[in-house]
């Protein structure tokens, strides 16, 4: 029976949502299988939380280009895009020609290798703040290692975030904040809230070491900031002695240079992670040269830093080779005129069927919400409901399309009009399918 037909006896979204689910098991049983044997050896059966969602995450198998297969066969086009960082796709092949030289090369060599530099030079180069850089493994480890130097060099203890905000696995706020957080004191602020922000921030001054601040929020929904918001944070900050920390970590795909570039705000401090490292675990952290050199293992003074795969030989090849011969501004440039197309194209679909579901992003990234808009920050999300979202998810799995399941939709280079119209008749077929059950929109 046509998906079609079955939904449209439902007659709420608890039997819709049931009925979904029992088609994603049958269709899937050979992930079932992997998960169960995997709890015996992992907690869930899982190492990397993100990537767990009910009734049970799919295992792929292989991908190449922007799609990926499945442990049970089936094709998917690849818009989860491994949360940002699959931005160059599958095994794009100046890549896998970087990475194979430096494996042949040998890759534990306990030194300075002759990719490092290079890829330090290509970033310095694209990152208005990065007048010198240092790598990492993730952007997790940027964001510790940059609000580490900022305290250390002020002097103070304190930093401000932002509710719902994401920099890293030990620097979560959403929800009022992980028990796993570091023992920073925080101070907590309302994303886009000008005024309320600029009155923390001058409260809490003689204590505040840097704040921190995505562009736009990632997990916190595709929120992007208001210009005149990043205007007071520099304003502020710089009056203040505090150090201003972008987040870039997934909004460095936004333009060549950066949400920093495009909005002409320039922080202290920039982290970056993700798809810098052409698919490998990477993460960096710079910006001004007297912050940065306090690094440097012949002052004094130094602070020290080190890691053991922080110059991964695998790592800084793919970076450069990514970096240096993929990763053109106008390549950069086309995937993101081809996001905002697409999101446009999204809204005019979700305003044609009367609903109230919004599209948030910039260029290559976008979150779909079941809820109407503006949104602004996270809180104005509250009252979505989950099922609305787990629903949209499983029935965009059961045409082939792969997207995070809080929504969130991520470009890749290898995509074409193509894909994204897949995607669009993918959600059309939802809309088509499940409407009645959707958010209407506001009179």
């Amino acid at each position: 029976m046509a998906l079609a037909k079955i939904t449209r006896r439902n007659l709420d979204l608890d039997t819709a949502l049931a009925e979904a689910e029992r088609r994603y098991l049958a269709a899937n049983p050979k992930s079932i299988a992997r998960l169960e044997r995997a709890k015996a050896s992992m907690p869930g059966g899982n190492t990397r939380s993100v990537l767990h969602y009910a009734p049970c995450p799919l295992t792929m198998a292989r991908g190449q280009g922007c799609r990926l297969w499945s442990l049970d066969g089936d094709e998917y086009i690849d818009f989860l895009c491994e949360y940002t960082a699959g931005l160059y796709g599958h095994s794009n092949p100046a890549i896998v020609a970087a990475t194979k030289r430096a494996l042949d090369d040998g890759v534990m060599l306990g030194a300075p290798n002759v990719y490092e530099a290079r890829l330090a030079e290509a970033l310095c180069a694209r990152f208005p703040s990065l007048e010198r850089v240092r790598f990492c493994n993730s952007g997790s480890e940027a964001d510790l290692m940059a609000l580490g130097l900022a305290r250390a060099v002020t002097g103070r203890d304190r930093v401000l975030a932002f509710e719902a905000a994401y920099h890293g696995g030990f620097l979560m706020f959403a929800h009022g904040g992980s028990p796993l957080n570091v023992p920073i004191p925080m101070v907590i602020a309302r994303y886009n809230d000008t005024d309320g922000t600029r009155a923390l921030i001058g409260e809490h001054a003689h204590d505040l070491a840097a704040v921190i601040v995505e562009p736009m929020q990632g997990a916190g929904g595709c929120i992007p900031a208001e210009r005149g918001f990043l205007d007071m944070l520099r304003a502020e900050t710089a009056r203040h002695g505090i150090l201003l920390v972008f987040d870039e970590v997934i909004t460095s795909r936004l333009s060549p240079g950066g949400l920093q570039a495009a909005w002409g705000v320039i922080p202290d401090l920039t982290t970056l992670g993700k798809y810098l490292g052409g698919g490998s675990s990477f993460g960096a952290f710079g910006g001004r040269a007297d912050l940065m050199d306090r690094f440097d293992p012949a002052s004094p003074d130094c602070l020290y830093h080190s890691g053991t795969f922080n110059n991964d030989v695998l790592t800084m090849a793919a970076g450069a080779a990514g970096l240096t011969e993929v990763l053109t501004p106008a390549a950069l440039a086309a995937l993101n005129a081809r996001g905002e197309r697409l999101r446009a194209a999204l809204d005019g679909l979700f305003d044609a069927a009367g609903l109230g579901v919004a599209t948030t992003g910039l260029g290559s990234l976008m979150a779909i919400h079941f809820r109407p808009g503006p949104i602004g920050a996270p809180a104005d999300l509250e009252g979505e409901d989950p099922r609305l979202k787990q629903l949209f998810h499983l029935a965009m799995l059961a045409r082939g399309i792969y997207l995070s399941p809080r929504g969130m939709v991520a470009l890749s280079l290898p995509m074409g009009e193509a894909e994204t119209d897949a995607l669009l008749a993918a959600v059309g077929a939802f809309v088509e399918d499940y409407g009645p059950l959707l958010p209407r929109a506001e009179a």
